[in-house]
Order: structure tokens, then C-alpha cells, then sequence
């Protein structure tokens, strides 16, 4: 009886532990808009005309990526839409910078 107690109590600690490793799917899609984010920010000089946002945009990427590599999905996940965010920022001010500056874009 003492050993089934324990086969039971054995083989619920290993469904567990199982269920508790399932991972988040990678995040192609937020990595890839992030990505595309990064691209069009750099396209309109954002790192010149708005570098608060860009530096900011460009550290999340970076370390999205390596999370990204790490398989570390659910954070990296995270971190790609804050990039994409902030890139989206750069870009948007560095678009307006320049429209008032007169410069065509």
C-alpha cells in the first residue's frame, strides 16, 4: 500500500514537472515586426534625429535577440514588441523632425 502511495505520488511529480516545461512558441512574428520597425527607423536617421527613442529601441532589440537565441521565448516575446514600440517612436520623431526642418523624406 506504502508503495503505491509512493508510485502514485512519484508519477504525479513527473506529470508535473512535464506540464511545467512546456515553452512558449517562438516569437517569429513579434521579431520579425520589431525587426522591420528597426529597418524603417533606420531609414529616416532616427539614430541623428531622435536617438533617446532609438537607443532605446535598439537595446531592447539586441537583447530580445539573444533571449531570442537563448530560447527564452515568453520574455524575448516581451521585449521585441517594446523594441517594435519604441522604434515606431524613433521613427515617428525623426519623421516630424525633419518635415519641420524641411527636409524631404
Amino acid at each position: 500500500m506504502l508503495g503505491t502511495i509512493r508510485i502514485r505520488v512519484f508519477l504525479f511529480s513527473v506529470f508535473l514537472l512535464v506540464l511545467g516545461c512546456q515553452t512558449t512558441p517562438p516569437p517569429i512574428e513579434d521579431y520579425s515586426l520589431a525587426r522591420a520597425a528597426i529597418e524603417a527607423a533606420r531609414s529616416v536617421q532616427a539614430q541623428r534625429h531622435s536617438p533617446g527613442h532609438w537607443a532605446k529601441a535598439d537595446e531592447l532589440y539586441r537583447r530580445a535577440r539573444i533571449l531570442y537565441r537563448e530560447r527564452e521565448n515568453e520574455e524575448a516575446r516581451k521585449l521585441f514588441i517594446e523594441a517594435r514600440v519604441a522604434a515606431e517612436k524613433a521613427e515617428n520623431a525623426a519623421r516630424l523632425l525633419r518635415q519641420k526642418n524641411g527636409e524631404i523624406l
